[in-house]
């Protein structure tokens, strides 16, 4: 057993605490990984506040980049000293989608089979299976998704999740190719990596919708063409203008808000294309009249983690970021301690970060 300090968030709603949590040595198909840096996303705070299930208590983090420290048996993809960013999928291989052929779609991605605990014993539930708020964490080997190692892991991280989130939603999900045009709704760090994604893709047009001007110039440092305050402008009619009264090719919903994506689904072109990568909450509907479905044509997809393959997009990503071709550093608002994730939650739900980064 490996002891590590770990951030725990032991009951809905409570502010996380710094603990002892006890990691084992990797088993079979285990690996062991020192964790470097570690990002603060929305998905950690949904679990302290019980948004996506009650298994506390949870062991928080998993935007996560590390160096291997010990394989356990069978484990062939990586050796210790290697350089990774951890994935919260890992696609097993059988089940019906990966036979299909599309493993980014996998039903049964793998976690470590070991529990890590608390001091005392009690078994923790890791976010994304992951766990990433410490020194050392517990991963399948599948979820260590070797790098090169020149990148800065508080950057190459965020590949992890959000940033992948983002760009998956627009490269992947939208296929958004060159001369097209794209409208992003929500520029925080997801909607912020779309609107990255849809330059690296060559849009021709890009337009940031925001109800924060703060966000809009963030947008404009990833890529965007033109930036819509929606509180005082309908961004439809200002989307359409900004299109020859068209519309865009691809409208990337990164609220998960059903007045954003009703927004998001008018302001795109004809057999245009609607992507919904922001992460609505269980209660909410959306209501459109069904005639307009039809009619505009085009396709409604969701994007869930940018419908990435880690092995298959991780490198290629730190490799465009070490070209000075994608901007992971910008993304990294500031960089913290394991006793300041708490004060960063407040600091994302005020908007002031893009990204809080855990350095170790």
């Amino acid at each position: 057993m490996n002891e590590v300090k770990g951030i725990i968030s032991k009951s809905k709603g409570e502010p996380v605490t710094v603990e002892k949590v006890l990691i084992p040595d990797p088993g079979p198909g285990e690996v062991l990984v020192e964790v470097k840096a570690c990002g603060v996303c929305h998905t950690d705070l949904h679990y302290r506040e019980g948004a996506i299930s009650n298994d506390f208590p949870f062991f928080l983090g998993h935007e996560a980049a590390g160096v291997v420290f010990s394989t356990g048996l069978g484990v062939e993809n990586v050796v210790p000293g290697d350089f990774v960013i951890l994935a919260w999928r890992s696609p097993c291989g059988t089940c019906r989608s990966c036979s299909r052929g599309r493993p980014w779609y996998c039903f049964e991605s793998r976690n470590a089979t070991q529990k890590m605990t608390l001091a005392d014993g009690t078994p923790l539930s890791p976010a994304l299976g992951i766990g990433a708020f410490a020194e050392l964490t517990l991963v399948d080997a599948g979820q260590a998704i070797k790098v090169n190692s020149d990148a800065d892991p508080a950057a190459a991280g965020l590949i992890g999740c959000g940033i992948m989130a983002g760009l998956g939603a627009a490269i992947n999900t939208g296929n958004i190719s060159r001369g097209d045009s794209v409208a992003v709704i929500g520029c925080g760090g997801v909607g912020n990596a779309a609107i990255a994604g849809a330059k690296l893709a060559g849009a021709h047009t890009i337009i940031a919708v925001d109800i924060d001007d703060r966000k809009l110039k963030w947008a404009r440092d990833f890529g965007a063409t033109h930036t819509v305050n929606s509180i005082g402008q309908d961004p439809v009619d200002e989307i359409r203008k900004l299109t020859n009264g068209n519309g865009v090719d691809v409208a990337i919903e990164a609220v998960g808000n059903p007045l954003t994506y009703e927004q998001a689904f008018y302001c795109r072109d004809l057999a245009g294309i609607v992507v919904l990568v922001g992460v609505p909450s269980p209660d909410m509907k959306i209501e459109l009249p069904l005639l307009d479905v039809f009619g505009r044509g085009g396709s409604l997809k969701s994007s869930w983690y940018g419908d990435c393959l880690p092995t298959r997009d991780f490198p290629v990503y730190i490799d465009l970021y070490l070209q000075g071709k994608l901007p992971l550093e910008k993304f990294v608002s500031e960089t913290i301690s394991l006793h300041e994730v708490e004060e960063s939650f407040q600091k994302m739900q005020r908007g002031e970060v893009l990204r809080s980064v855990v350095v170790l």
